[in-house]
């Protein structure tokens, strides 16, 4: 069976390519966030996975719920998602938009690991860095991992950047052991 990234790839890449041309970028990432949080709910995830509801029953669970909050389009991508029993991802379909967008926008999500609490002024510093060396715009997301000891670890796509203490540890460790 696929992952569940590579089936909501088409989804993702289709709603990018309909929001592009229509210049609605930001609107389809907020009208996916709000469709990703609801098919996240437990109850919701119940009654996509009932089998004695239709697909037009399990689309209108979702159409209720945002009612008022969604496009026609985005209506009709319901729709699709649940005649073809796919409404389960749209979380991977939201995430796979996101970066289709911020790639058009020339921007790059970076998820910042630190022991600590940093300053505003390091934080800028750290993203005016980060976007010196990758030539594009940051949006930067902080989490605190104290297991880091001091420094940071950056995420940046695929890329690990991992100036942690920790990290200088284990490599010190290695070197010792060899």
């Amino acid at each position: 069976m696929a992952e569940p990234s590579t089936v909501a790839r088409p989804y993702a890449e289709a709603v990018f390519r309909l929001a592009d041309a229509g210049s609605s970028l930001a609107p389809w990432s907020d009208m996916l966030a709000a469709l990703a949080a609801v098919a996240a709910d437990a109850r919701v995830r119940a009654a996509i996975a009932d089998p004695k509801l239709s697909d037009a029953q399990v689309a209108g669970v979702f159409l209720s719920i945002l009612s008022g909050k969604l496009s026609a389009e985005a209506e009709n991508f319901v729709r699709v998602l649940a005649e073809n029993r796919r409404l389960e991802l749209l979380p991977d379909i939201r995430t796979q938009y996101e970066i289709l967008k911020n790639a058009r926008e020339g921007m790059i999500e970076a998820v910042v690991f630190t022991a600590f609490e940093l300053t505003d002024a390091q934080k800028a510093d750290l993203v005016q860095r980060l976007e010196k060396k990758t030539g594009r715009s940051i949006k930067p997301h902080y989490q605190l991992d104290s297991s880091l000891i001091a420094g940071v670890k950056v995420l940046l796509g695929d890329k690990v950047i991992d100036a942690s203490a920790r990290a200088q540890l284990g490599a010190l460790e290695a070197a010792l052991k060899a």
